[in-house]
């Protein structure tokens, strides 16, 4: 039963304490433990809750199902200068992804660009975790991933296709970086989820129920078709995304991958992260002033009607984070409830 009502105040670092404990008291070195708390911790501040703490006791079932392992033990599959595959072997999607990205760097700092592929790893959370690891270090990083059918093809009636989110980010001058992060259907999974949570409707277009009607019953949309975002072009994408991440890569792909809330399935999810050294195109100072001027065009076009302000990608979840890192963050209540649940089953009371 979902328990509605207001959004609570949570302390955000006690939230990635308490996540971090979790996955360690189920056998999660320390340090990849806290990695996958602060990732999920920062989706919530960003203001992505459909991929923050609200899926930690998704993680919980598949690290106690050993469809996901504790111990992530990455092995090297090709390692050829710009290019590498990793065989993630069912480890930790966190972990897999940022080591992926940073190995993607590093190649790009070498050779100028680098593409490194993964497969056999586990859902990863939120794609702009991972691509932001760039800008830091003067790279454009972009990062691909599949998951588990959402969407039917076009002109087709029953899940094919995951919303195979992808995301890039760029350093952008004196301005927080410029990324998007996006999944290819109508509305991330996460956030039917997150509403079901809440006990929410959807709105209208978000999904089909499973006779295929439009519903905005988060239930019945679960249990259904989520739309593709932009119509056919929405469903091209995502097939091309999981082409980069599943087939590329070596790993499954189309109805083959499994996602985090099927606790006792092998994901098999594939990524693919490329890295581009800016100064091998250019003196990364020059791209931050062009980067400015981008940004500054953007926001001196005239205002629609009704609009207080022009956003540059990336600007709005800079912000939020800002606020929740002051503020505190606000979870539903029904994530909270889980999150106690959790912990009083693995001895961790209390709970956030």
């Amino acid at each position: 039963m979902t328990t509605a009502g207001p959004d609570q105040p949570t302390d955000p670092a006690a939230l990635r304490d308490f996540a971090a404990a979790v996955c360690a008291r189920l056998g999660v070195p320390a340090a990849d433990a806290a990695l996958v708390g602060h990732s999920l911790v920062q989706a919530d501040l960003w203001g992505h809750q459909s991929h923050g703490v609200m899926r930690l006791p998704w993680y919980a079932r598949r690290l106690q199902s050993g469809a996901m392992r504790a111990l992530t033990e990455a092995r090297t599959v090709v390692d050829a200068g710009a290019v590498s595959v990793i065989d993630g072997q069912d480890g930790i999607g966190q972990v897999l992804a940022a080591q992926a990205t940073r190995r993607a760097i590093d190649g790009a700092k070498a050779h100028g660009i680098a593409a490194v592929a993964v497969r056999h790893s586990n859902h990863f959370g939120c794609a702009m975790y991972y691509s932001l690891m760039g800008p830091a270090q003067d790279c454009i990083v972009i990062i691909t991933t599949n998951a588990s059918a959402a969407m039917a093809p076009w002109g087709g009636r029953d899940k094919r296709v995951g919303n195979n989110p992808w995301s890039i980010a760029a350093p952008a001058g004196v301005h927080a970086p410029m990324v998007l992060d996006i999944a290819n259907t109508a509305v991330a999974r996460g956030k039917v989820y997150l509403a079901r949570q809440r006990g929410q409707p959807i709105p209208p277009g978000w999904a089909l129920d499973a006779a295929g009607a439009p519903t905005t019953d988060p239930a019945a949309a679960l249990a259904g078709l989520i739309a593709p975002m932009a119509g056919h072009k929405g469903y091209a994408i995502a097939v091309l995304m999981d082409m980069l991440s599943g087939v590329l890569s070596g790993s499954a792909f189309g109805d083959a991958v499994r996602g985090p809330y099927q606790a006792a399935e092998r994901s098999g999810c594939g990524h693919l992260v490329i890295a581009l050294n800016i100064a091998a195109f250019m003196p990364p100072a020059e791209f931050g002033q062009r980067m400015q001027a981008l940004i500054a065009g953007l926001k001196s076009a005239p205002l629609a009607a009704g609009a207080t302000e022009v956003l540059y990608p990336g600007e709005l979840e800079a912000r939020q984070a800002e606020q929740a890192a002051r503020g505190g963050l606000l979870l539903p209540a029904q994530t909270l409830a889980d999150l106690r649940a959790l912990a009083a089953e693995l001895g961790l009371q209390p709970g956030p």
